[in-house]
């Protein structure tokens, strides 16, 4: 394919931001378990200065969401474009979880190598098969150590460098992707570290030092605490400690953005930035309210300035990053299919947002969440628009379970002592009823946006529940979701009924 101007890009899980030097570019920067801890989203305690300059020059969504509230399963969104039920990866992909996209999946990196275009990923990958996600420069977990590649932004700057170097001698646009590790939790894996890594080469005695890293300590009686998060000394301290490690990634995001204006790469690169799901706390990641799944996202372009700083309501969602770079580099996308059925994608451009407020009243966004941990097993679905969201939990009659590195967070350990005393949580919900759930669940976001009234007995809102239902059936159709017919029924899609697939009652709710 040839291109009237060379195509470069270079992509960021948090955000993204558009430099056009000989070509276009585009970088992607995504953080780990990141939320709204930026002035960019009104919290002004946490110091963010280059995630605010970063929002100057994008467009600011406040409308978007992960598809899926789970590391792995996030970023095989990320990287594919499809919804984990649809490309695979159900779980987490590391160590017994062994979670993986399956073979067919046309991830990003693969159709645009075949388009001749360089590919590039630093810091956390954790998505598998390689052969479904390679890159040409790959500096990841497991070959390098994720503490180095993910959270020592001095070596990110280096790596980064290393790689634009190379650039200035190849004729190809590139994309980068560039995965910190930062914020994520660390007592489950490094507890020497402290609860977020806030102490990883912070220059204490025996900890080490990262050059280009200003620690910044915060008060715990500042912090800005979500709803969500129970109100007491032991959560706001472990806040605390989440904000410096979020500064730590704000100063790694400056230090990349430096070198793509050192190399010349600035005015034509797009660049994004977002999250991979919420805040590693109670009623965060894993879960799929808004709590778990809206995420920060910029939009950076070079050539679409008119809108820079401008905050934009549309709804957007982690599978409309594959249509968006797809788009940039003037790239159709490819007609395969997946375990015999023909692939469509289901996300959107977002360069057309960069230029006016493109906007569908009715358009929702839909999520897809089986597992985290290969023993979390809680498949949900949602559709979401602007003012309602329609939660499905297939796996009701089972509790909703904690994974590892949370559980032992001194937040939970301080909510399930204080729930098993009887001693007041300072929490708006009970654990009891965070574990068991209906199998329904709706809410009226625009008079209820921490979601604690279920209104899915609400008769005079029939008409809301079967537009949702009908329009949450036809995208699992769509993604060919081996779940569409749980928890009640059994999916028949081979054999006799291939051309016409049947949900089949097993009567599963007969009263034995």
């Amino acid at each position: 394919m040839r291109f009237e101007e060379c195509h470069c890009v270079i992509l960021f899980v948090l955000s993204v931001y558009t430099v056009t030097v000989h070509c276009r570019n585009v970088l992607v920067l995504i953080a780990d378990d990141a939320g709204f801890e930026t002035k960019v989203y009104n919290n002004t305690v946490c110091k963010t200065p280059n995630i605010n300059n970063l929002a100057e020059k994008s467009v600011i969504f406040k409308n978007a969401f992960t598809s899926v509230s789970s590391c792995s399963p996030s970023r095989s969104v990320i990287l594919s474009g499809l919804p984990q039920h649809q490309n695979g990866m159900y779980g987490l992909h590391q160590g017994y979880h062994h979670f993986m996209s399956f073979d067919e999946v046309r991830s990003l990196p693969k159709i645009l190598k075949k388009h001749d275009i360089r590919t590039g990923i630093i810091g956390k990958k954790h998505v598998g098969p390689e052969s479904v996600y390679p890159f040409d420069y790959d500096k990841t977990e497991p070959k390098h150590d994720i503490l180095q590649v993910g959270r020592n932004i001095t070596n990110i700057k280096l790596l980064v460098r290393t790689f634009l170097q190379q650039q200035q001698y190849d004729t190809r646009p590139f994309f980068l992707y560039i995965g910190f590790h930062d914020p994520h939790r660390c007592e489950h894996t490094h507890p020497e570290y402290g609860s977020f890594c806030e102490k990883f080469d912070n220059g204490e005695p025996g900890m080490g030092t990262i050059p280009d890293w200003k620690p910044i300590q915060y008060n715990p009686d500042e912090v800005d605490v979500p709803y969500f998060i129970q109100n007491t000394s032991t959560s706001r301290l472990e806040i605390s400690k989440q904000y410096t490690t979020i500064s730590r990634l704000d100063q790694g995001i400056g230090l990349v953005l430096n070198e793509l204006k050192t190399y010349g790469y600035d005015k034509d690169t797009l660049i994004l930035y977002s999250s991979d799901n919420g805040i590693p706390f109670i009623n965060g990641r894993t879960n799929l309210y808004d709590s778990g799944m809206a995420e920060p996202f910029l939009v950076s372009s070079p050539y679409h300035t008119a809108r820079h700083g401008q905050v934009s309501d549309v709804l957007v969602s982690h599978v409309d990053i594959v249509p968006t770079v797809l788009h940039w580099f003037g790239i159709s996308y490819p007609k395969y299919t997946i375990n015999g059925i023909p692939v469509q994608p289901t996300g959107k451009s977002l360069l057309p947002v960069l230029k006016s407020e493109v906007y569908e009243e009715n358009q929702p966004v839909f999520a897809s969440h089986n597992l985290h941990e290969v023993t979390m097993y809680y498949p949900m679905r949602v559709v979401r628009t602007k003012q309602y969201k329609l939660i499905h939990n297939l796996n009701y009659r089972m509790p909703f379970t904690i994974d590892q590195d949370f559980f032992i967070s001194d937040s939970f350990q301080d909510l399930l002592n204080r729930t098993r005393s009887g001693t007041k949580t300072y929490w708006f919900k009970a654990l009891k009823d965070y574990y068991y759930r209906e199998p329904w669940e709706l809410y009226n976001i625009n008079v209820d946006p921490h979601e604690t009234k279920n209104l899915i007995n609400d008769s005079s809102l029939n008409s809301v529940i079967k537009y949702l239902k009908q329009e949450l059936v036809t995208w699992q159709n769509i993604t060919g979701d081996p779940w569409i017919c749980s928890p009640s029924g059994i999916l028949e899609d081979k054999g006799r009924y291939k051309t016409n697939p049947q949900c089949f009652s097993a009567d599963y709710y007969l009263d034995l």
